[in-house]
């Protein structure tokens, strides 16, 4: 039924200004991409942003079915993270107080704060974020600047009607500011965890082109990381595919760099995967601060054009590994 919705649901005049543009570069015509796609739709369950994203017109049938589409997404993440549980994570003030250790930051909820909570909040703050309190990919996010607020009574009715709320800015590590200073540029770990035991899927650095989000969907660009050593590997690419030795900006190179406090950034996942034992694969997003890794937010539905652009390739690896992690461990 998800697939169902997604499908009814989706925005087909940017699916075909994508496809254009996408026949535009390869000198295909959109006309018979978008034939190729209702193939894929129907055998591989795949949809309009996996077709595009992954140019499936460009891989053969073998490599097409290794790669985890919309359909494979939901019914995995039914599987391992049952929907019933999904508000202990998706709903972003629970988040913060579920994993409270882990966060080492202040916000602000306007339905617990009120007035006087507010101006105690943005008293000695220059700028704060504000974030809606569920939401996907990054939208809705942005910087706010202190001094430019005017009526305190008309943000705090503002962030109650429109379902927002205010975080402290954090102050990214050194080494992870010089890629892009502009946004907080985001660690992404996927874990799975089972029978009290944790074990890492996957992890990926998301890097802003310049805008106050890292977001991989905002404009933002991937690159694939080691898990045992933190290093960078290969170069960066963005949703349109396009890759990165360096980084367009601040030309900060990408491959072989090293991730500082890699240990301690495994270390918080593995345990925090543990909190809930009811969801057993989370897309960690993690921020490396001066004093240690702390949490953005973490996904029960973490997406997978992260790893598989930043692989290159299909990876239903990632859900295999995961399903038989979580046999062996409640076996």
């Amino acid at each position: 039924m998800p697939f169902l919705e997604y499908a009814i649901g989706a925005n087909y005049g940017r699916f075909w200004r994508r496809l254009k543009e996408a026949g535009a570069r390869d000198g295909r015509n959109p006309a018979a991409l978008a034939a190729i796609f209702l193939g894929c739709m129907a055998k591989y369950g795949c949809g309009l942003t996996d077709f595009v994203d992954y140019q499936f017109w460009n891989l053969t049938r073998e490599e097409r079915r290794e790669y985890v589409t919309i359909k494979d997404s939901d019914v995995f993440y039914e599987k391992v993270n049952p929907s019933r549980y999904k508000t202990f994570f998706t709903v972003k003030p629970n988040f913060l107080k579920n994993f409270a250790p882990y966060i080492k930051r202040g916000y602000f909820l306007p339905e617990e704060g009120g007035a006087d909570g507010l101006d105690r909040f943005l008293q000695d703050k220059d700028q704060v974020m504000v974030k809606p309190v569920d939401g996907l990919g990054g939208h809705g996010v942005r910087k706010l600047s202190v001094a430019e607020l005017g009526d305190r009574a008309a943000l705090l009715q503002e962030l109650k009607d429109s379902r927002l709320f205010l975080e402290e800015l954090i102050d990214q590590h050194p080494e992870i500011s010089a890629l892009c200073p502009a946004s907080v540029n985001t660690i992404r770990v996927m874990t799975v965890a089972a029978g009290g035991k944790s074990d890492i899927l996957y992890a990926g650095l998301r890097v802003g082109a310049g805008a106050d989000v890292d977001n991989f969907h905002a404009g933002g660009m991937g690159v694939h990381v080691n898990v045992d050593t933190g290093a960078l590997e290969g170069d960066a690419v963005n949703k349109q595919g396009d890759l990165f030795p360096d980084h367009p900006v601040t030309g900060t190179h990408f491959d072989g760099r090293v991730l500082p406090m890699w240990d301690q950034v495994r270390r918080i996942c593995l345990e925090a995967a543990l909190v809930n034992p009811h969801i057993h694969v989370v897309g960690w997003d993690v921020a490396v601060t001066p004093e240690g890794p702390v949490f953005v937010e973490g996904n029960r539905r973490p997406g997978f054009d992260l790893p598989q652009m930043t692989s290159h390739r299909g990876r239903k690896d990632i859900m295999r590994a995961a399903e038989a992690f979580i046999a062996a461990a409640e076996g």
